[in-house]
């Protein structure tokens, strides 16, 4: 329930909006007589007229409602997100990669994350701030090979999924390719991933990373092994 009223709540308020429009529309009509629909929708044409930035506006504040709601109901009904994003970085394929297998460095450019700790090669522990909500979960390496990917899934926690791939351009450049899948728990979550604003978190993560390496030039830490499950 509680995340249906919260929903509501969203939509309720875009509704609002609409009303508080259409009374100013009429506000001038009201203070002679009770306009009648007729003087209503001529009125409203005239206001188009005059004003079509603003009703578009007024339009798109409510179809933005419909969609957010359409998400939502996605959301309850169970169906994973998931976001793609690549990013082409000016260093050798090998220093790209050698970097990402860094995983204790991911705060320096993965805005959200508070702490990656390796507890061995295969298995790490995040914290993170998530829709504002601080959380904690184990991930599990499920795949690497060097200059090539890096495969993982959460084993506890926050419910994710992806890869990282890495693709040579040229001798110095590299296509950085990330692909995830997420479960949102939280109504906040849902909202936040409903306005896309996991996609823009990934974004930025990337440009971030390709200014990190970029400005050193080298890789801070490499790990070179292959892993297969």
């Amino acid at each position: 329930m509680q995340a249906t009223k919260q929903e509501t709540g969203t939509v309720a308020a875009v509704a609002a909006l609409a009303a508080g429009a259409s009374w100013l529309l009429s506000k001038q009509l009201q203070a002679r007589r009770a306009p009648t629909p007729a003087m209503l929708v001529q009125h409203s044409m005239d206001q188009a007229r005059r004003r079509p930035g603003a009703l578009g506006t007024l339009a798109a504040l409510a179809m933005g409602g419909m969609m957010l709601s359409r998400q939502m109901r996605k959301a309850r009904a169970g169906s994973a997100s998931s976001v793609q994003e690549s990013i082409d970085v000016d260093v050798p394929v090998s220093t790209a990669y050698n970097q990402w297998t860094q995983f204790e460095a991911f705060p320096q450019f993965m805005a959200s994350v508070q702490e990656v700790r390796q507890v061995d090669d295969t298995h790490l522990h995040w914290r993170a701030d998530v829709a504002g909500k601080i959380k904690e979960w184990d991930a599990e390496i499920t795949e690497q090979r060097p200059d090539e990917r890096i495969a993982w899934r959460s084993t506890g926690g926050v419910r994710n999924a992806g890869v990282v791939t890495f693709h040579r351009i040229s001798d110095n450049r590299t296509r950085v390719m990330l692909q995830m899948d997420y479960d949102p728990e939280t109504v906040g979550e849902k909202i936040g991933d409903a306005l896309g604003g996991v996609k823009l978190t990934a974004k930025g993560n990337l440009q971030r990373f390709k200014e990190l390496i970029e400005r050193r030039g080298v890789e801070t830490g490499a790990w070179r092994g292959t892993v297969t499950h």
